[in-house]
C-alpha cells in the first residue's frame, strides 16, 4: 500500500532550473514506476546535483532501481544542469561502468532531453569531429562538460573531477569478503579518485552493502558522516560531512520524515514483499542484515553466530520450568521475553519467546498468554524503565505465575561478553527456531564482539540474564534487590 507521507516536499527550485530531476526522470524514462521512496531518493539526489549537498552515501537492497537513478539518470540531469560539468564514473568493472555510460549517452541524444536541455549536446555520428564519443568517454559539444566511465583500479590520469559516482565496488560477497580486495579498493579511492578532486567537487556513493569493513565503512571510521533523517538536513551541511541515507528493504528502525513507514513495512511491496523478504532473511540473516537492512557484519566479529545448539524435543526430566523478561528502555528498543526448561543437568531449552516493539498494552496480554502455553511457573522481569509497572500488570493476568521483577545494576556490555561462552555451552533452541521467531533469530546470530556497533542488545541481554540465574552459584538463582508480587 503506498505510504504518501515519504512524499517529500515540493521545493520551489532555484533560478534558470528547467525542472526537478523526479519531473525529468519521467520525462526522459516515461516507463518508470516510481513508488514512494522512489520519490524520496530522487528528492536527495535532486539536491546533490544543486549542490546543497556535496557528500553524499545511499544504501539500498538490490533491484530497487538504485543504478537507475544515481548512475544513469543523474548523470544526464547534472550535465544538462550544468554542462561545463565533469562526470566521473566508477563501478566494479570498467564494462559495467561503460554499460552505465551508453546508456547516459542514448538519454542525452533523446528528443525528450533536447527539449529540457538544449544547450547539452554530445556528438552523433561522425560530426562533429574533433569531439570524443566513445563507451568511456563523451564531451559535451562547445562546453567544457564531459563523461567519463572507469571500472574500480582503473586510471584517471590528467582527469580533474567535478563530480563522482560510484555504485557497488564490490562485484559480490565474495570480493567484499576479501580483506585484499577491500585493501585495494580503498588504496584506489585513496590515491585515485580523492586527488582528482578539488575543492568543489561532489562525490555520492551507492552502495548496496556486503562487509562492514567495505569503502562505506571505512569511511564512516575516519570522517564524520550524518544519518538523513529530516528534509531540513539537506540544507546547510558542512563541506567535509557526509550524509547518509540507508533504505531498509523491511523498515526496522523508527521512522523519519525521509522513511515513514512503520516496523515490518516493506520497501517495495509489489516487487519484493515482506513475505519473500522474510523467507530471504531465513536463508542467511548475515548476509540479509548487510545487502537488504544496510547493517553489514563481518562473520568473525560475530559474538554468537549460528553456534546455538537446536534441540527436537525436551527431554523427560525437566526439574524447572522459568521465564526471563527484558521490557524496552526506549521506543526503538525490542520487549524480550524467553520462556524456558532447565532439565536435571543445567542444559536450558528455550521454549517460548516474545520479541516485539508493540508498547507495553499490546506485549503485556502477550507475554502473559506465553506464559500459560509454555506452563512457566516462575519468571523475573528487570524493573528497569517500566519493568515494574509491566511486571504488576501481566501478573495481574496469570496470578497463578511467581513473578519477581528486580533491577539490573551490573554493567550490560560486561555481562554479554563474560557469558557468551557459558550460553553457547547451556542454551538450546527449538529447531527451526529462525522461522518461528526471525528477528529474534537475525539480532542474536548478527550480535557483534564490538559492543558498540550493536544497535539492539534485547536479545543477548535476555539471554546473558537466564544464563546468570541458571548458572550461577551451583544453580542458584538468587538476585540481590528481588521483589516478589
Amino acid at each position: 500500500m503506498e505510504n504518501r507521507t515519504m512524499q517529500p516536499p515540493t521545493d520551489v527550485l532555484p533560478a534558470g532550473v528547467r525542472c526537478s530531476f523526479e519531473r525529468f526522470a519521467s520525462e526522459v524514462y516515461p516507463f518508470l514506476e516510481l513508488q514512494p521512496f522512489h520519490r524520496a531518493y530522487y528528492r536527495v539526489l535532486e539536491a546533490f546535483a544543486l549542490g546543497h549537498v556535496r557528500r553524499l552515501i545511499i544504501t539500498m537492497p538490490p533491484q530497487h532501481g538504485k543504478s537507475v537513478g544515481a548512475t544513469t539518470l543523474l548523470p544526464a540531469y547534472l550535465l544538462g544542469l550544468d554542462p561545463d560539468c565533469r562526470v566521473a564514473i566508477a563501478s566494479y568493472s570498467g564494462q559495467l561502468a561503460s554499460k552505465f555510460n551508453r546508456r547516459v549517452q542514448r538519454i542525452l541524444e533523446s528528443r525528450e532531453y533536447g527539449a529540457i536541455f538544449p544547450d547539452t549536446t554530445i556528438k552523433q555520428g561522425s560530426k562533429p569531429p574533433s569531439y570524443i564519443r566513445t563507451a568511456d568517454e563523451v564531451e559535451i559539444i562547445g562546453r567544457r562538460g564531459s563523461l567519463l566511465s572507469v571500472g574500480r583500479e582503473g586510471s584517471l590520469t590528467g582527469n580533474r573531477v567535478d563530480c563522482f559516482i560510484l555504485d557497488d565496488l564490490y562485484k559480490d560477497a565474495l570480493e567484499a569478503n576479501s580483506p585484499i580486495v577491500r585493501a585495494n579498493c580503498w588504496e584506489w579511492y585513496t590515491s585515485v579518485v580523492r586527488t582528482r578532486m578539488h575543492n568543489r567537487s561532489r562525490e555520492l556513493i551507492v552502495f548496496t552493502r556486503w562487509h562492514e569493513e567495505d569503502l562505506i565503512g571505512a569511511l564512516m571510521n575516519r570522517e564524520p558522516v550524518e544519518e538523513l533523517r529530516l528534509w531540513s538536513q539537506l540544507d546547510g551541511l558542512p563541506a567535509d560531512r557526509w550524509l547518509h541515507l540507508n533504505f531498509e528493504a523491511l523498515k526496522r528502525s523508527p521512522p523519519t520524515e525521509i522513511d515513514p513507514r512503520q516496523t515490518g513495512e516493506a520497501l517495495w511491496e509489489e516487487q519484493q514483499g515482506a513475505a519473500l523478504l522474510e523467507a530471504k532473511r531465513r536463508l542467511d540473516p548475515i548476509q540479509f542484515e548487510a545487502m537488504y537492512q544496510g547493517h553489514p557484519s563481518s562473520r568473525e566479529g560475530l559474538l554468537y553466530g549460528t553456534n546455538f545448539a537446536e534441540y527436537d524435543a525436551l527431554p523427560r526430566e525437566i526439574v524447572r520450568r522459568a521465564n526471563y523478561t527484558d521490557t524496552a528502555d526506549t521506543g526503538d528498543d525490542y520487549l524480550c521475553s524467553m520462556s524456558y526448561a532447565v532439565d536435571a543437568d543445567g542444559i536450558i531449552y528455550i521454549t517460548d519467546a516474545v520479541y516485539s516493539r508493540e508498547p507495553m498494552e499490546s506485549t503485556e496480554p502477550m507475554v502473559a498468554e506465553m506464559f500459560v502455553r509454555s506452563d512457566t511457573r516462575q519468571a523475573a522481569i528487570e524493573s528497569n524503565n517500566g519493568g515494574r509497572g509491566f511486571a504488576r500488570a501481566v501478573q495481574a493476568l496469570v496470578p497463578a505465575v511467581r513473578i519477581e521483577w528486580f533491577h539490573q545494576h551490573a554493567n550490560k556490555e560486561a555481562r554479554i561478553l563474560s557469558n557468551s561462552a557459558t550460553a553457547l555451552h547451556l542454551i538450546r533452541f527449538p529447531r527451526g527456531w529462525n522461522q518461528r521467531w526471525p528477528e529474534l533469530y537475525a539480532h542474536l546470530t548478527t550480535y557483534r564482539r564490538r559492543f558498540r556497533t550493536n544497535r539492539w542488545h534485547d536479545a543477548a541481554d535476555v539471554v546473558t540474564g537466564i544464563v546468570e540465574r541458571e548458572a550461577s552459584s551451583g544453580g542458584s538463582r538468587r538476585v540481590r534487590g528481588v521483589r516478589f508480587l
